[in-house]
């Protein structure tokens, strides 16, 4: 008779270990574009902050150039955003003129590779498309699987007792993969768009490269942006909360 108290001391170290690798390693792709530049965040509070960006999966952290004092009067070095604070972004800005000599080779090569991708680079999206838009099924047929193992006899029962663990595993490494696959999005990446951009009561339009999204964030490039009307745009590339922005028109 299977030992169904070890099982389940090994089922949690498993489900905990396998966890804990993958929410380690996945971040939001569109905020790791940006990760080690200095950036601009906009809240939707009118709140500003700028530094240097460090991405990690439960959020981000904006590590200031000198050391702030606040107007209590103690010191602060960083600004830390939880992942559950992501609704409060309004965008992240990054601005050329503020990136250095390197940063600026590298961000004009990423573009050229952006801007009507070679054939290679759309071959490579394709295929993380087609794992994505079969990632569903086959759960689907994982649950199946799953659900006949535990109508079979003897393992069944010993199954079932560990429907807790199982559930945990099959969302640790789902959630964290998921990237809202968008077909109207996907046919205009690496083209000229027009970013939508709600600001409070007032709608605003930036035409620029769509290079990428996720299921929370927009990726867009080689925008004018101002973050007030009196104020004179700057080149910048833009990561913009999904809630507050979308691709309205095709720019080409």
């Amino acid at each position: 008779m299977p030992d169904t108290f070890a099982i389940t001391i090994v089922s949690i170290i498993i489900v905990t270990v396998v966890a804990a690798f993958i929410r380690g390693r996945v971040k939001d792709k569109c905020l790791k574009a940006f990760s080690e530049d200095l950036v601009t965040l906009e809240e939707t509070t009118g709140k500003i902050i700028w530094g240097k960006l460090s991405v990690e999966n439960t959020g981000f952290e904006l590590i200031y150039p000198t050391k702030h004092k606040d107007k209590s009067g103690h010191d602060e070095t960083s600004y830390i955003l939880y992942k559950h604070e992501y609704p409060n972004i309004q965008a992240l800005i990054r601005y050329h003129n503020e990136l250095n000599e390197h940063r600026r080779k590298e961000r004009e090569k990423e573009l050229k590779r952006t801007y009507h991708p070679r054939a290679l680079r759309r071959l490579k999206r394709r295929i993380q498309n087609f794992f994505k838009t079969v990632r569903d099924s086959v759960m689907d047929v994982v649950n199946l699987l799953i659900g006949q193992a535990k109508r079979a006899a003897p393992g069944g029962a010993i199954l079932t007792s560990q429907d807790k663990y199982v559930s945990q595993l099959k969302k640790e490494l789902v959630g964290p993969m998921a990237t809202s696959f968008e077909p109207l999005l996907e046919r205009h990446i690496g083209k000229k768009a027009v970013l939508e951009l709600t600001r409070g009561d007032k709608i605003f339009e930036y035409p620029g490269v769509l290079k990428d999204y996720t299921a929370e964030f927009i990726e867009i490039m080689d925008v004018d942006y101002r973050m007030k009307e009196d104020q004179p745009a700057r080149k910048a590339d833009l990561v913009i909360s999904r809630k507050y922005g979308l691709i309205r028109h095709l720019g080409e």
